[in-house]
């Protein structure tokens, strides 16, 4: 499995972007997909994750309200767009896929990563 995201960028504070996780290669029946970030000298921190049928959702309380995931399964992609973005959500932002069908906030449950898209928020 391949995931591939992308979208990021540098934006004002009070700004949005939207990233992308498009997933390739083995298909599963059932999985999860979740945004993780890692600012600098910081640890990894979970930030949003969906269900494949997305029923489901969860967030971070530090996003909750301005970050929203979704998914098109017809894409295989999984998007995050956030709004009201705040210098503290600077980050290199990473999406994975986790083949249970619960969602969870620990980075350890996902199997599969893409590679990190950088978001840069200036104040």
């Amino acid at each position: 499995v391949q995931l591939q995201a992308s979208g990021g960028g540098v934006v004002q504070a009070g700004g949005s972007l939207r990233l992308s996780c498009a997933a390739s290669g083995r298909t599963f029946s059932r999985y999860a997909m979740g945004w993780f970030r890692r600012a600098p000298g910081k640890e990894r921190e979970f930030v949003a994750a969906v269900t494949w049928s997305g029923g489901r959702t969860l967030y971070a309380d530090s996003v909750k309200g301005r970050f929203t995931i979704s998914g098109d399964n017809a894409k295989n992609t999984v998007y995050l767009q956030m709004n009201k973005l705040k210098p503290e959500d600077t980050a290199v932002y990473s999406c994975a896929l986790d083949l249970g069908s619960a969602l969870s906030m620990r980075y350890t449950d996902y199997r599969y990563w893409g590679q990190g898209t950088l978001v840069t928020v200036s104040s």
